[in-house]
């Protein structure tokens, strides 16, 4: 069933709720941890959002499609990028904050223009290397300088959540093409089936509910978990792609910005985390930024 044209204002919301929800679930992911190790929450994650895809997939185009043998291994390699973001990420959580992780996802737009300037040159270099480099210099500032907040292995924590954003950026890039041949959505789910089958094995290399047992996990936990799934998999991104359909790409980007403010103020919020001068100032940076590379861009 496709979808209707929103108005403009439904779609300005509907961008700005998926930017909340994903802000929400950097905190989501720093809660799950308390009772599930990184592969964990990170399988039954992909598991669950898998399973309303595929739901979605088979009302939305009634189970059929047509791929070549190119775009099967496409579509593999894509997966490891799915698979990277959602792993990385969540093993950078257990060493930084879910607001130091949230202000370095900040720079995932400057991440995805930049290696989309130098891989597909789509857009001048030279028009976003400004943007790139405050950015990276705000990801930088949180993640070394920002101690108070930022755990106790901050460096290390936040290089494995800036491979995450990494991961993603070289997935967004490399979609791109097949989705001229194949659905958004076929796209998502055989991508998240991919990174799913390859995790499944590195479960026995990072346990905590395989040893500890299901009556381990807390109340609160299952309800992050069930964020995860439901919010951040599938509710957040039907609200995005309906957002970008109202209003274009560019515009909603400059609102997707809104991601790293809305994990700072949460993680501030529920998780009761510290939030200093320092990661006020990263994420102003990381922002100028941003906006530099908007304003190149949409001058080119």
């Amino acid at each position: 069933m496709p979808m209707t044209h929103p108005t403009t204002t439904v779609a300005y919301g509907s961008v700005v709720l998926a930017a909340v929800l994903w802000g929400g679930s950097i905190v989501a992911q720093k809660m799950a941890l308390g009772s599930f190790s990184a592969v964990e929450a990170s399988v039954l994650r992909d598991i669950g959002g898998l399973m309303i895809l595929l739901a979605t997939w088979w009302w939305q185009e009634r189970g059929t499609f047509h791929i070549t043998w190119s775009d099967a291994r496409l579509l593999g390699l894509l997966g490891l990028g799915v698979l990277g973001n959602h792993l990385l990420i969540l093993m950078g959580l257990n060493y930084v904050s879910g607001a130091v992780g949230g202000v370095i996802i900040g720079a995932s737009p400057v991440v995805t223009t930049l290696l989309s300037a130098m891989l597909i040159r789509d857009v001048p270099l030279r028009a976003v290397w400004l943007g790139a480099l405050l950015s990276f210099a705000g990801v930088g500032l949180v993640s070394v300088a920002g101690f108070q907040a930022a755990g106790e292995q901050p460096l290390l924590g936040g290089t494995l959540v800036f491979l995450g954003v990494l991961s993603w950026a070289l997935y967004s890039i490399g979609s791109r093409t097949i989705m001229e041949r194949v659905s958004a959505l076929t796209v998502n789910w055989t991508t998240l089936l991919v990174a799913t089958v390859l995790q499944v094995p590195l479960l026995w290399t990072d346990r905590k509910i395989m040893d500890a047992g299901l009556a381990s996990v807390t109340t609160s936990d299952w309800l992050a978990l069930g964020y995860l799934v439901v919010f951040a998999t599938a509710v957040a991104q039907q609200a995005w792609l309906f957002g970008v359909k109202g209003v274009g790409p560019s515009r909603a980007s400059v609102l997707g910005n809104l991601t790293p403010v809305a994990a700072i103020g949460l993680s501030a919020l529920i998780l009761h985390e510290l939030v200093g001068v320092i990661e006020l100032l990263g994420i102003s940076v990381i922002l100028a930024g941003v906006w530099v590379v908007n304003r190149q861009t949409a001058e080119r």
